[in-house]
């Protein structure tokens, strides 16, 4: 507990300005979702044949894992808030537009037989009659939205987004409880807020509870509701108008959503800030390769740091190969003539795939290459990282190499994997070769003895138009290549895995003691 304290007094600015991100999100997303999803639900109670496929098409939404739908949004609308918000909308309509539509068809018919006698037309009778007595279902599913979106905004930082959910994925890579309760806590407590909010909101405008307010009083709360929407809105729409009007103004650096990556990241950005005049953005830890290298691709970001391995197998979907020179000058001459983007002179150290195990299950079975795991593999678990069964260069072509199945793999999530080998949910894991995690749990690395997994040395990826506009910037990124061993890597990893030094810090402190920086 006095960690987890000790965690909150040292990076409280931290949590506030990620609480407000997420705040600011949250409730755009929602207010997007009433001003779309209410209409709708008026809409079908009327037109009958389509509440079917409206209401169905909301189900399938929901039924959509979020992840996948980001997925599908991000090649149409890149990074940032943009998809998350979009993502947010899309999950909270089912409840507003299933609410609304229920709550206006289940009134008495009688009542609706009323007000037709006494001569009200369709519209009055929509406004004075059914909105009001449908008011309490509706606003139970903008609660339910309203809170939902609050749990399922943390799924912005996976694109950029920022919010609290940036301190839960970072904290799961690294393997900190304190930074993942920093983020979950306040998110909790913010849902349990905006419901406590929305409830007296709905208290305040509840048809049962008029006549508690005097007529003036009413108009004011409405406008206020109102205009506070309007506000909201026209301030994301002028937050996205200045983000695109400044877009050209400054470079914007990415990384993928692990330690290694965000340290090289800050030290990409801290190298341009201090050598140029060039204003630099970081949208840091975003999601896997596929992720990060749509993002070049579109434009949402300038520049970050691939591994010619993954841009090998992964991205250009070729066979693994094991010359560096040949991958890297392969890749190299692909990036460039299929999607305008240069790759620079590698950095130094080669982050390649490894296989790791337990010094106990080690000890066990003898094991110190990968040809011995072979042998044993049907009593063993696999916990590797959900991209790794799927690649390749992973799973699928290192089963076929050396002849092996596991007894069961159940993928995880980056540092979760960790924790499922220390814990015996798993037996072995897929690691990166600069890993501090390596360290930190004392595992045996397994030689791969035939020479199966292709090099990853890592190399900034820059867009062609950035170069050309600024090629300072070439001169200056080249200045690290051959600085980073895989001992320096491996080293700063473990500072921030297992130390818990924030990358920020880890990145200056490297290029301050190599004479980067003036």
């Amino acid at each position: 507990m006095s960690g987890f304290l000790n965690y909150l007094t040292n990076n409280y600015t931290q949590i506030f300005s990620l609480l407000g991100e997420h705040l600011y999100l949250s409730i755009i997303s929602v207010v997007i979702a009433i001003v779309i999803g209410i209409p709708l639900g008026i809409l079908i109670s009327n037109e009958q044949k389509l509440s079917k496929p409206i209401i169905g098409t909301a189900n399938v939404i929901q039924a959509v894992p979020s992840l996948a739908l980001l997925g599908f949004i991000i090649p149409f609308i890149g990074i940032g808030s943009a998809p998350a918000i979009v993502m947010v909308v899309l999950y909270s309509l089912l409840p507003i537009v299933k609410n609304t539509y229920t709550g206006l068809t289940n009134i008495d018919k009688d009542i609706l037989e009323a007000a037709k006698g006494i001569g009200l037309t369709k519209g009055q009778t929509m406004k004075k009659v059914q909105l009001p007595l449908a008011f309490p279902m509706i606003m139970a599913g903008i609660r339910i939205s309203a809170v939902t979106a609050v749990g399922l905004m943390t799924i912005a930082a996976f694109v950029g987004a920022g919010g609290l959910g940036y301190l839960v994925f970072s904290g799961v890579q690294t393997v900190d409880n304190h930074m993942i309760l920093a983020g979950a806590i306040p998110a909790c407590i913010l849902a349990l807020l905006i419901d406590f909010a929305v409830g007296k909101l709905e208290a305040r405008l509840s048809y049962t509870n008029k006549q508690r307010y005097a007529s003036k009083k009413k108009s004011k709360a409405k406008k206020w509701v109102i205009a506070t929407a309007a506000i909201m809105l026209l301030a994301a729409g002028g937050l996205k108008v200045y983000s695109t009007a400044n877009a050209e103004d400054k470079i914007v650096i990415g990384s993928k959503n692990f330690s290694e990556q965000l340290i090289l990241g800050n030290m990409l950005a801290d190298l341009i800030e201090n050598k140029t005049d060039i204003k630099v953005e970081r949208k840091l830890n975003l999601g896997g390769s596929q992720v990060a290298f749509s993002a070049l691709k579109s434009g949402d970001i300038d520049l970050y740091v691939e591994y010619t391995g993954t841009g090998l197998v992964n991205i250009l979907k070729q066979p693994p190969e094991s010359d560096s020179d040949k991958v890297y000058n392969y890749v190299q001459k692909e990036f460039k003539q299929k999607y305008d983007i240069d790759l620079l002179q590698p950095l130094g150290f080669n982050n390649t795939y490894a296989l790791a195990v337990r010094q106990d299950t080690a000890k066990q079975y003898g094991l110190e290459n990968i040809s011995d795991l072979s042998k044993v593999s049907g009593n063993l678990i696999m916990g590797p990282t959900i991209e790794f069964p799927n690649r390749q260069d992973g799973l699928i072509g290192l089963t076929k190499t050396y002849n092996m199945s596991f007894k069961d793999v159940k993928a995880v999530d980056g540092g979760l994997r960790y924790t499922a080998l220390k814990n015996h949910k798993s037996d072995v894991i897929d690691a990166f070769s600069t890993d501090g995690l390596l360290q930190a749990f004392d595992l045996k690395v397994l030689k791969d003895d035939k020479h199966f997994f292709p090099p990853y040395y890592a190399v900034p990826a820059i867009k062609e138009e950035t170069l050309k506009e600024h090629p300072e910037l070439k001169k200056v990124l080249n200045s690290l290549s051959g600085k980073l061993t895989d001992e320096k890597m491996r080293e700063m990893n473990y500072k921030v895995d297992s130390l818990k030094q924030s990358p920020e810090k880890v990145a200056k402190e490297f290029l301050e003691n190599e004479g980067l920086l003036d």
